[in-house]
């Protein structure tokens, strides 16, 4: 059946539609196939996110931590197109820096996701540098706080896993479905999705994933379009054995989105939101272009043992483009104006960027194999699980980018400049390896109470180099292998966790966990331990929480502790030569509260999330010492209810509403007056922007 999402606000115009070829040849095919498809609408859904917790297939209202999962029907019901429009949803996920035409950059209770550590793909870690496609996912997972026990490394926000649509468990379940959207702006799109099962036996499972769309935003002169294609596949080899595999090639080419930035110390009036600020006549797209997939085998050995062995796959290509904006006069060609690197001038001029980094490639592999089982002794059950898991993570990024000054912009538009794709700043190869071994045990106890025991320890080992060498007056040529360097090391991170049933419908828990992040210094001479790694950054969660769960009610009151360490530059007074050290931490404390009522064809959700952000214990710069972090709401409420009409299957109708609080955007401006800004970084260190 088709639909088509609700128009935005900037697109009540008239309705164009655009199919490609592709999108044509889907839609007649489907129609094809419209009578044998079966009437039933098949509905997969999963209240646990298994892959991603440590612990099982647990329901997330006997869980000991906080977690959300949102299945397909959400997906589809929000038009979400990336991970960014689903998680807006939780109160306490907040943009980091997502321009509508570059990957997602989110923040989880306050700290930013790394995009190479915080991201999992049916539990396997992945590399979120890049445009990932929902057509083919069946759920998005979120597991929130210090995630050691999940990831070998990675930020204390939190956990994002993708779970990939899989073919119908059913024998006669079919799937037939062809959908179609438009807006916001005048982007439209079609998709098919199809399910089934083939075999004498039905031992031969299948899902196909196929989507096109232009994309033409209502930002006006960022027209684009992405495709993906994906299939699922099954075999029951016995009724002990099971393999499982899929794959999924995307790409994405659109034109990029600058930021607005400060105008001197000042906010900008409201922006028009329409105005693609910095784009240009000879201005090309970026585009993102990858293929994942993954093969998992399980066998049963009976008593309830399992052994799970999994192998995924990414390879990604990427021509990151953008005409960029940032700062005005940064070199000081102009005498007569102040030399702003960081913000725009208080007239609304900025330096005018060409930048270009083409074929950068990035690889990842994952291999884990798994045992998990359930056993009593005595009177205490105990469901244990250890796996080990080999990773291997490689960037190989072009010997030299374009990142050339072209000339002056202004918010106020109206202004040409010519090109430079001259290549002329070296970009840096990476690659990191690790072993990691993870042990788990829910012991359950006669009292209806349970604790949650896990440790995870990782050996690894990163080694960098640039890809080209300078001169004095910085004129750099392709010299694969510069200045490189190598960590080797080992962390082990732990986790526990104490629930207790208070009553079939109420739990309570309380849990401590640990993170840790490997941070080295910049591979620069201006650095006096130049490529040298720093201690790990070990974070440290406390958490308390109680939920509440029936067929038509569910709450959630939880409060977390949350203390990284930071790092930060110690520099001479001309700020030439700079050594960077640990310098004090972030603390973020803060209480999230959910709820959620299911009536008839009524339902609803609320949540809302306070987060007291502050930087303690500095030394190089004590002033900073109780300031709220950057971009970080203290505030956040988000809520939606939604109506399904009985009479129509599949006929919704739904409302949305969301207040963020305001955010710092000027480190020592923020101590009495806080700006409601979004502040972000993408690659090369540029500075915060509004997004």
């Amino acid at each position: 059946m088709a639909f088509f999402s609700p128009v935005s606000r900037r697109s009540q115009d008239r309705f164009v539609f655009r199919a490609s070829r592709l999108a044509s040849a889907v839609a007649l095919l489907t129609a094809g196939w419209a009578q044998a498809q079966s009437a039933n609408e098949i509905t997969i859904t999963d209240t646990a996110p298994s892959q991603v917790s440590g612990f099982g297939d647990v329901p997330l209202s006997k869980a000991p931590y906080s977690a959300i999962s949102f299945d397909r029907q959400v997906l589809q019901d929000i038009g979400a197109q990336r991970v960014s429009d689903a998680l807006r949803l939780d109160a306490s996920v907040a943009d980091s820096y997502n321009s509508p035409a570059y990957w997602d950059s989110l923040s989880v209770r306050g700290y930013t996701l790394d995009n190479r550590y915080n991201y999992r793909r049916e539990g396997l870690p992945i590399s979120a540098e890049t445009m990932i496609g929902m057509d083919n996912k069946e759920r998005i997972e979120l597991f929130k706080g210090t995630s050691g026990i999940q990831a070998g490394t990675s930020a204390p926000g939190g956990l994002v896993n993708y779970v990939v649509k899989r073919a119908p468990s059913g024998n006669d379940e079919v799937i037939r479905s062809v959908s179609a959207s438009y807006g916001p702006g005048q982007s439209s799109s079609v998709a098919l999705d199809l399910g089934g099962r083939l075999g004498e036996t039905k031992e031969f499972g299948y899902r196909f994933n196929a989507a096109y769309e232009d994309l033409n935003p209502y930002i006006r002169n960022t027209q684009g379009h992405r495709n993906l294609i994906a299939l699922a596949m099954d075999w029951r080899i016995s009724a002990d054995s099971k393999l499982e595999w899929e794959i999924e090639k995307s790409e994405r080419q659109q034109m990029g989105v600058n930021g607005y930035s400060l105008l001197g110390n000042q906010l900008p009036a409201p922006v028009d939101g329409k105005t693609n600020l910095t784009r240009q006549s000879w201005s090309v797209p970026g585009v993102f272009a990858g293929t994942t997939g993954s093969v998992r085998f399980k066998q049963s050995l009976g008593d309830g043992w399992l052994w799970t062995t999994s192998y995924g796959a990414q390879r990604l290509k990427t021509d990151d483009r953008l005409t960029f904006a940032m700062g005005h006069n940064c070199y000081g060609s102009d005498v007569n104006a102040p030399a702003l690197c960081d913000r725009y001038s208080a007239d609304g001029k900025f330096d005018l960027y060409d930048f270009r980094s083409d074929n950068e490639r990035r690889k990842i592999d994952a291999v884990k194999t798994e045992i998990s089982g359930s056993s009593a002794w005595g009177n205490t059950k105990h469901d244990f699980s250890a796996s080990i898991m080999r990773f291997r993570q490689l960037d190989r990024l072009p010997p030299l980018q374009a990142y050339n000054l072209v000339g002056e912009g202004s918010t106020g538009g109206g202004f040409t400049t010519d090109s430079d794709p001259t290549l002329s700043y070296p970009n840096v190869n990476r690659s990191e390896y690790s072993t990691e071994l993870a042990l788990s045990d829910r012991i359950t106890l006669p009292t209806a109470t349970t604790v949650w025991m896990g440790v995870r320890h990782t050996q690894y080992k990163r080694q960098s180099s640039e890809n080209a060498i300078c001169d004095d007056n910085y004129v750099c040529t392709p010299a694969p292998g510069t200045n490189p360097t190598t960590a080797n090391g080992h962390v082990t991170t732990p986790w526990l966790a104490v629930s207790q049933q208070l009553s079939p419908e109420l739990l309570a828990y309380a849990s401590y966990g640990q993170g840790v992040e490997l941070g080295v210094t910049p591979n620069k001479p201006s650095y006096t331990n130049a490529g040298q790694a720093l201690p790990a950054l070990r974070s440290k969660q406390f958490e308390l929480g109680i939920k509440h769960h029936t067929a038509s009610t569910r709450w959630q009151a939880t409060v977390f502790d949350i203390t990284r360490p930071q790092s930060a530059d110690a520099c001479d007074v001309n700020g030439e030569v700079c050594t960077r050290q640990i310098d004090g931490q972030a603390h973020h404390r803060g209480l999230e509260l959910s709820g959620g009522l299911t009536h008839g064809q009524w339902n609803g959700d609320v949540n809302a999330a306070w987060i007291d952000a502050k930087r303690q214990n500095a030394e190089i710069d004590p002033t900073i010492n109780g300031q709220t972090a950057l971009n970080v709401p203290r505030m956040t409420l988000r809520a939606l209810a939604q109506y399904r009409f009985t009479a129509v299957p599949g006929l919704r109708s739904s409302l949305r509403v969301d207040h963020c609080g305001l955010r710092h955007a000027l480190r020592h401006a923020n101590r009495g007056h806080p700006h409601t800004v979004d502040a972000g970084h993408r690659q090369l260190g540029r500075p915060p922007l509004l997004a």
